[in-house]
């Protein structure tokens, strides 16, 4: 930010000398390394707030991405059961008619549906 050589640092203290005084430049030295400080800790406090901030701000992406996976698993978790619900349906009328069916070709026949039988020879007394 400030491009401060050695030379130009080394005319800065002599014309702190020359304006302060040497009897005084300690004094100013210390408010001046004091004030350094307090800059400091409000640079370092102002930097954490923001990388706070900028993590806040990745966890919120990070969180809107994995509600939208969770999405589109809920989806196809839902569209895989409603495949499997038609085709479980398909196979259970299938079972049910074959069934029936069965049950058709099992069930007694009533007399008009029985073939007649052939009549029975007659005995002939002997």
């Amino acid at each position: 930010m400030f491009d401060v050589t050695s030379s130009k640092l080394l005319i800065l203290a002599i014309v702190a000398l020359l304006v302060v005084g040497p009897k005084d430049l300690p004094v100013l030295l210390r408010a001046v390394g004091k004030y350094l400080g307090i800059i400091r800790r409000h640079a370092n406090e102002f930097r954490a707030q923001l990388d706070e901030a900028m993590r806040e701000a990745e966890m919120q992406e990070l969180r809107k991405e994995f509600e939208s996976v969770g999405n589109e698993m809920k989806s196809t978790m839902e569209e895989g059961a409603r495949a499997l619900d038609t085709e479980v349906k398909s196979a259970r009328v299938g079972v049910d008619d074959a069934l029936e069916s069965g049950d058709r070709l099992l069930a007694p026949k009533t007399e008009a549906e029985q073939p007649e039988s052939p009549p029975l020879p007659e005995k002939t007394g002997t």
